[in-house]
């Protein structure tokens, strides 16, 4: 995640983080294909520098990459990006896309939030960032999980909080995930697993799907550069060093949903020539 970012997300919810680097193996492509009841999508937010600029041109060429399902995040313009909810969901429908969920900042005007997403047929909204330190606080995170969800669900839609590497760090010998998982109503509140995070933070993203089946409902997609150092090391998918042909498979098995592509970081390409890449990679794995 770049600092520019972190800049926005700390508004919206702040930040805290303790990373544990290691790296993850890679098995070939051909070793698991990956069965999908519903086609891949992509954050908006990888295309950051681009899609605020021409937000209708840049969705036809996701369009033209292979991506049928859009998840936006919330920027100045809010998560339809000038657009009115029906009027972003009439142009999804033109080309053929969904907008299945927007990350956004759930402590300012969510009622409202959700009202909008529900009438359009959105699946979830998403908590992208939260500051905790202790697991007090991620307690009482938790319950504010729970009333968000309600929220959803009295608006036809459901809540789910997006991770970074710190909830998968153990606190005073507590990993913080695990509060979340086990004080959330499971009626209210999914969770979209950050595959890259949970590598990032040296734990398992299959281990977890395991201990919690059919609770991680979506998914960030992103690769990890190989022998990393850093936290800012994502990279095209099948370049780096996550297994994605064996995640992907298990995640299925798991209950997951919705595999949402997303890049931070780019080394000798550009935004949309690595959504397009990363498209390229997934056809070859999600078998629609």
């Amino acid at each position: 995640m770049t600092l520019k970012r972190r800049n926005f997300l700390k508004k919206a919810g702040g930040f805290a983080a303790g990373l544990a680097l290691a790296p993850y193996a890679c098995a070939t492509e051909k070793e698991a294909e990956v069965t999908a009841s519903n086609a891949f999508g992509i954050q908006l937010y990888t295309l950051r520098e681009d899609f605020p600029k021409d937000p209708r041109g840049v969705l036809a060429q996701l369009a033209s990459f292979g991506y049928k399902q859009i998840e936006s995040y919330e920027g100045p313009q809010g998560m339809f990006w000038g657009m009115t909810n029906k009027e972003f969901k009439a142009y999804m429908d033109e080309l053929g896309m969904e907008i299945v969920a927007s990350h956004c900042d759930i402590d300012k005007d969510f009622e409202r939030k959700a009202a909008e997403a529900g009438e359009i047929g959105m699946k979830y909204l998403i908590c992208p960032w939260r500051s905790m330190q202790t697991l007090d606080e991620y307690k009482s995170a938790t319950e504010d999980f729970n009333r968000k969800g309600e929220i959803c669900r009295a608006n036809g839609l459901r809540f789910a909080y997006h991770n970074h590497a710190y909830s998968f760090t153990q606190l005073d010998g507590v990993y913080p995930q695990d509060i979340f998982m086990k004080d959330s109503d499971t009626n209210l509140v999914d969770f979209e697993m950050d595959i890259y995070w949970v590598v990032t933070a040296n734990e398992d993203p299959i281990e977890w799907m395991k201990k919690y089946p059919n609770r991680f409902k979506l998914s960030h997609v992103k690769d990890r550069e190989k022998n990393a150092t850093t936290h800012d090391a994502s990279c095209t998918l099948g370049t780096g060093s996550i297994d994605y042909p064996a995640i992907l498979k298990a995640a299925r098995q798991y209950g997951m949903e919705h595999l949402i592509v997303e890049q931070e970081k780019y080394d000798g390409t550009t935004p949309l020539q690595s959504a397009k890449d990363n498209a390229d990679y997934l056809s070859k794995l999600v078998k629609v």
